[in-house]
C-alpha cells in the first residue's frame, strides 16, 4: 500500500510541472509589444486604441522600439469627450499615439541619461525628458514602471497621456 501511495505521489509531482508548463504565458519577452500591452488588463484602452488606428502592424513588426504607454487610468483623466472626439478621427488618434514611441529600444538606464534632452517620437514631434527627485518625467508624464521587455523593444509605463 505504501509503494502504491509513493507511485502516486511520483506521478502527480511528475505531472504537475508538465501541466503547468503546457499552460503557462509566454513569457513577455517572446511576445511583441502588441502583445506584452495586450497581456496586460491596464492597458486595455492602449491596445484598442492602437486597434482603431491601425497600428497593430507597426507595433508588431521586427523593428526595436520604445513605447511609452499610458495606462487605462492615464486615459481615464481625459475629458471624455476629447477621448470620444480622439477615437473618432483615425488621423488624429495616430498622432498621438505614435507621439508615444521612439525608435530603437531605450532602457530606463539610457533613459535617465537623457534627462533635460528632446526626444524625437514616430510622428516626428520631440517629447522632453526630465528627471526629478529620482522620478522620470516624459513632458509632464511621469514613467511608473520601466523595462518591460518584448521581443521588439521596450515599454515604460506613464501615468498620463502624451498629447503633441
Amino acid at each position: 500500500m505504501k509503494r502504491i501511495a509513493l507511485l502516486v505521489v511520483a506521478a502527480f509531482a511528475i505531472a504537475i510541472p508538465v501541466t503547468v508548463a503546457s499552460g503557462a504565458a509566454k513569457p513577455a519577452a517572446s511576445k511583441n509589444i502588441v502583445g506584452v500591452a495586450a497581456s496586460d488588463p491596464q492597458f486595455s484602452t492602449l491596445v484598442s486604441l492602437v486597434k482603431k488606428a491601425g497600428l497593430v502592424g507597426a507595433l508588431s513588426g521586427k523593428t526595436k522600439l520604445t513605447v511609452f504607454a499610458p495606462t487605462n487610468a492615464a486615459f481615464a483623466k481625459l475629458p471624455k469627450a476629447t477621448l470620444k472626439k480622439v477615437a473618432g478621427d483615425k488621423k488624429l488618434l495616430t498622432s498621438i499615439l505614435t507621439y508615444h514611441v521612439v525608435k530603437g529600444a531605450v532602457p530606463a538606464s539610457t533613459v535617465v541619461k537623457l534627462n533635460g534632452k528632446k526626444v524625437k517620437t514616430l510622428n516626428g514631434k520631440s517629447v522632453k525628458v526630465t528627471v526629478k527627485g529620482g522620478k522620470v518625467y516624459v513632458n509632464k508624464a511621469q514613467v511608473i514602471k520601466t523595462d518591460v521587455k518584448a521581443s521588439n523593444g521596450i515599454i515604460h509605463v506613464i501615468n498620463q497621456v502624451l498629447i503633441p
